[in-house]
């Protein structure tokens, strides 16, 4: 997914239009079911915004892992950096299936978390600007497929089940301010 001038200009300007005077941190969430296109979608926005990102695949703890890295976002991450501190937080190793070295993050500008349940209602407390990012199951799992190999089909399947339940629950896709479908284009502004 490459994402148009024109689509970034309203992103931008929505963003912008969010986010509150006062606020040494401001959170935007680009939340959607997995291979949608959101990785891409974010490394636009942290050039544009001069932003810090934090990938939600960081803090997973491994394919069944999602509640844990939702947890972890919010008291590792984002507690601390909304109460003036940094945050610090543990990469997860993907290969090891264990959590590795230290990231920090800084309280300042405009913090990216992107991936699948990064826009739980638990982080509404933080006011995120939500962008949701979909496209047909079926390019999905092409895309994750291509990206991590076909011996991870089983695993890919159950999370993408596990995920729908979890958009189900937290009404992610309602609560979105902005909808892009998977190849960069605006489904939907809701401001």
């Amino acid at each position: 997914m490459s994402t148009d001038s024109n689509t970034l200009d309203v992103l931008l300007a929505q963003i912008a239009a969010h986010r509150s005077a006062g606020d040494a941190v401001s959170l935007v969430c680009i939340d959607g079911p997995a291979g949608s296109g959101k990785t891409t979608l974010a490394a636009q926005l942290v050039r544009e915004l001069h932003a810090q990102i934090v990938h939600m695949d960081d803090l997973y703890d491994g394919w069944e892992g999602v509640e844990r890295g939702v947890e972890i976002l919010v008291t590792d991450v984002l507690t601390p950096l909304f109460r003036g501190g940094p945050a610090d937080y543990r990469r997860y190793d993907w290969v090891l299936e264990r959590y590795a070295e230290s990231h920090q993050v800084e309280p300042l500008g405009c913090l990216i978390v992107e991936g699948c349940a990064s826009a739980t209602k638990i982080v509404d407390k933080f006011d995120p600007f939500i962008v949701w990012v979909e496209t047909e199951p079926d390019v999905r799992l092409a895309r994750g497929l291509a990206r991590d190999g076909e011996e991870v089909r089983d695993q890919w399947l159950k999370f993408m089940d596990r995920e729908s339940q979890i958009y189900e629950a937290n009404k992610t896709r309602e609560r979105a301010h902005v909808h892009l479908d998977g190849f960069g284009q605006i489904v939907e502004v809701r401001g």
